[in-house]
């Protein structure tokens, strides 16, 4: 009996981490699946020796044919936690628009450009142990830029 149960316990621990290996769709979490309609994005960073001083600006949007006018939509980036693993992940949700200034355009001055998102929250900070992941409506791509900060402080003057 004893010697069935210690040839079992090698199967099950292979058979647990098959399943969370499954789960984890290489992003080191069983993170959710994308819901009807949303985008799973995961961005891996690469390692900084300062990511204090680095932020991760998120930009969602998408290509449009656009006249000269400035054209913008908006929403909402909504932090959400990993239950269980405490790790952050982001929803794009609310998105409005899009909108633009109403100038007068010449004729024929459509351009493809890429029209981006604005709101509140959309940088976070860096950190390369985890992916950013993030759900986006479908039809709207992901972007994302690094930010680091100057080393230098400069002296605030009272008034």
């Amino acid at each position: 009996m004893l010697l069935s149960r210690i040839n079992l316990f090698p199967l099950l621990a292979f058979a647990s981490l098959s399943a969370y290996a499954a789960n984890t769709s290489g992003l080191g979490a069983p993170y959710p699946e994308a819901d009807s309609g949303y985008t799973r994005y995961a961005v891996h960073l690469p390692p900084l020796a300062d990511e204090y001083e680095a932020r991760i600006e998120i930009q969602v949007g998408k290509t449009l044919e656009v006249d000269c006018n400035i054209h913008r939509f908006h929403a909402t980036l909504k932090e959400h936690t990993l239950q269980g693993w405490g790790y952050p992940y982001y929803h794009i949700e609310n998105i409005k628009g899009p909108v633009s200034t109403l100038k007068a355009c010449p004729e024929q001055s459509k351009t493809r450009q890429f029209v981006a998102a604005g709101g509140d929250g959309f940088l976070l900070r860096y950190n390369s142990k985890l992916p950013v992941v993030v759900y986006v409506p479908s039809g709207f791509e992901l972007r994302y830029r690094v930010w680091h900060a100057s080393p230098d402080f400069q002296d605030a003057q009272p008034e």
